[in-house]
C-alpha cells in the first residue's frame, strides 16, 4: 500500500482527525502504513489516542472502503495531494492541524500561494453582492487566487467576479467534493474546476453539517495570505473565518456597509476589534506590495508564485499610454484612455504597484522616471 493510499485510508477513519494522526505518526516514525497495521494495544499508548479511536484504526478494514474510494476518485477525476506533495498549498502546512489529504479537482499552482479569501453571509444584501463581486473581478485580474466556500450569497458573488476577470478560484468545500451544494451552483463548479479547484479534506459522499463548515472555514483562512470579509451578521461563520485568519496570524480585512443594516454587523465588529477596513482592492493589495517584484525583469514562469511585474493588460497599456510627465487626474485619465471608471482605477492601482507610474497628492498621477514600457 502507498502512502497516499494509506493516507486516504486513515482520512476515512471517523473520528480521527490531523492532531491525532500526528501523534500517531510521531509514535510509528512518520510511516501511515505502520499506524494502519498496528493493533488496538499498541495504539491506545499513544498519547491522546483512547481505546475507542484505537479500536477503530485496528478494525479499519472491515469500515473503510478504500478500494470503492479509490475508485470513486478515478471515475470523477478528481486527484488526492498529501501534505509531502508539492501541490499541497504551503501555507496550509503551516496551520495547527492541516488537512491529511486535499481531494482536488482541477489543480492547485504555485502561484496559489498569492490567494485572498472573500467569504460572507449566505443571505445578503444586493450591495454585499455588488461588492463581493467586484472585489473579486479586481484581485483576480492583478494575478491574485480569489479563494471561498462555494456557498450562495458572498462566496458566489466572489467566485463569479474572478471567473469574469478570467483569474483563478478556488472553492473549499464542507461535504464530499462530488456534492454540489448548493445544487444550482453545479455550472458555477464546473467552471472553478477548469479555472482554479474545488478542494475538501472530506471523502465522497459526505453531506454537509454544523461540524464540517468550521473545518472547511480553517482550510479557507489556512491557505490565504488574509481573508476579507464582504458581508456579515454576528452569527455569520465568515467570522469563525476571519478568527481563524487571525489565530495564523493573517491580515483580517472588513467592508464596512450601512450602520443600521443587520448584514454588516459582524464586518463592523471585526473592524472595531482591528482588522483593516476595506474599501476597494487598493486597500487589500497595499499590504502585500512584496508581492509585485520590483525589479526589470519579470519571472520567466508562473511557476515563480510571484505576480509578474511587467506582463501588461490591455487596460494597463492603454492608461500607461495616456501618462507622461505631466500630472493627471483621474478623471483626465478614464476620458483620454477610453475606458471604464472601474477598470481605469484596478490599472492605475496596479501600474503603481508595478513601479511604472507614481500617485502624488490630490489623487494625480504621472509616470516613473527611468522605467522601461512593457
Amino acid at each position: 500500500m502507498t502512502d497516499l493510499e494509506s493516507y486516504i485510508a486513515l482520512n476515512l477513519i471517523e473520528h480521527l482527525g490531523p492532531v491525532r494522526l500526528r501523534q500517531l505518526l510521531a509514535h510509528f516514525e512518520g510511516e501511515p502504513q505502520r499506524v494502519l497495521a498496528a493493533s488496538a494495544g499498541q495504539l491506545a499508548v499513544v498519547p491522546g489516542i483512547g481505546p475507542d479511536t484505537a479500536a477503530a484504526i485496528a478494525s479499519w478494514e472491515t469500515t473503510v472502503d478504500l478500494s470503492g474510494e479509490l475508485r470513486r476518485i478515478a471515475e470523477f477525476g478528481c486527484h488526492v495531494v498529501i501534505q509531502s506533495d508539492p501541490e499541497y498549498p504551503p501555507l496550509l502546512r503551516e496551520i495547527y492541524d492541516p488537512p491529511t489529504v486535499l481531494y482536488v479537482k482541477g489543480s492547485l499552482l504555485a502561484n496559489d500561494k498569492n490567494a485572498i479569501a472573500l467569504v460572507g453571509s449566505r443571505q445578503t444584501t444586493t450591495y454585499g453582492t455588488e461588492v463581493a463581486r467586484r472585489l473579486g473581478y479586481q484581485l483576480a485580474y492583478t494575478g491574485v487566487t480569489v479563494v471561498s466556500g462555494g456557498a450562495r450569497g458572498i462566496d458566489t458573488a466572489a467566485h463569479q467576479g474572478a471567473l469574469s476577470a478570467k483569474g483563478r478560484t478556488l472553492a473549499v468545500l464542507g461535504t464530499g467534493i462530488n456534492r454540489v451544494f448548493p445544487p444550482e451552483n453545479l455550472e458555477l463548479y464546473e467552471r472553478m474546476a477548469e479555472a482554479g479547484a474545488i478542494v475538501t479534506q472530506f471523502p465522497f459522499n459526505r453531506p454537509a453539517d454544523k461540524q464540517s463548515f468550521p473545518i472547511r472555514n480553517r482550510i479557507v483562512a489556512g491557505m490565504t495570505l488574509g481573508t476579507v470579509v464582504v458581508e456579515a451578521n454576528l452569527a455569520s461563520g465568515a467570522l469563525i473565518t476571519a478568527n481563524f485568519a487571525t489565530e495564523y496570524g493573517r491580515q483580517v480585512f472588513a467592508v464596512p456597509g450601512r450602520i443600521d443594516s443587520p448584514r454588516s454587523k459582524g464586518c463592523h465588529e471585526l473592524i472595531k476589534n482591528g482588522a483593516k477596513l476595506c474599501e476597494g482592492v487598493e486597500d487589500i493589495l497595499s499590504e502585500f506590495e512584496y508581492l509585485f517584484p520590483p525589479s526589470n525583469q519579470a519571472p520567466t514562469t508562473a511557476e515563480t508564485g510571484m505576480l509578474p511585474a511587467l506582463a501588461l493588460s490591455e487596460a494597463e497599456q492603454r492608461v500607461l499610454a495616456v501618462l507622461n510627465q505631466t500630472e493627471q487626474t483621474t478623471d483626465e485619465i478614464i476620458r483620454t484612455a477610453n475606458l471604464p471608471a472601474s477598470a481605469t482605477n484596478v490599472a492605475l492601482f496596479t501600474l503603481e504597484m508595478k513601479r511604472l507610474i507614481r500617485q502624488l497628492p490630490g489623487k494625480l498621477f504621472v509616470r516613473s522616471m527611468g522605467r522601461a514600457e512593457a
